[in-house]
């Protein structure tokens, strides 16, 4: 995992099959590090809602996120309304979560700041 460098520093990695999905304890390690975001109700993902003032500024901060996740290529769900974006990090191919899911949270919230 990232130990060395924060984790909004840190960049994805493909990871594909079980053995990449992280362990609770790893999970609980790594919660923390991305302050706002939320294991969802089957705890395969992270889950956090970002709030503004417009629709706007919601499609700047989807754009953004849009960069992001291009570039790191992990992409999260989004429920995209007027003055909030829900975003959801999960990696479908490891069944649940995985450090590129947190590393994408903790860049997430640089663009909200």
């Amino acid at each position: 995992m990232a130990d060395l460098i924060p984790l909004a520093h840190a960049h994805c990695i493909p990871r594909r099959g079980h053995e990449h999905r992280l362990t609770d304890a790893s999970i609980r390690e790594l919660l923390p590090q991305v302050p706002g975001w939320a294991l969802a109700e089957n705890g395969h993902a992270l889950i956090r809602t970002f709030t503004f003032a417009d629709y706007y500024r919601t499609m700047s901060f989807v754009n953004a996120l849009a960069h992001v996740a291009n570039r790191e290529n992990h992409h999260p769900d989004l429920s995209v309304h007027y003055d909030r974006c829900v975003v959801r990090w999960s990696t479908h191919d490891v069944g649940g979560l995985s450090e590129n899911d947190f590393i994408c949270a903790a860049k997430t919230d640089l663009l909200a700041d």
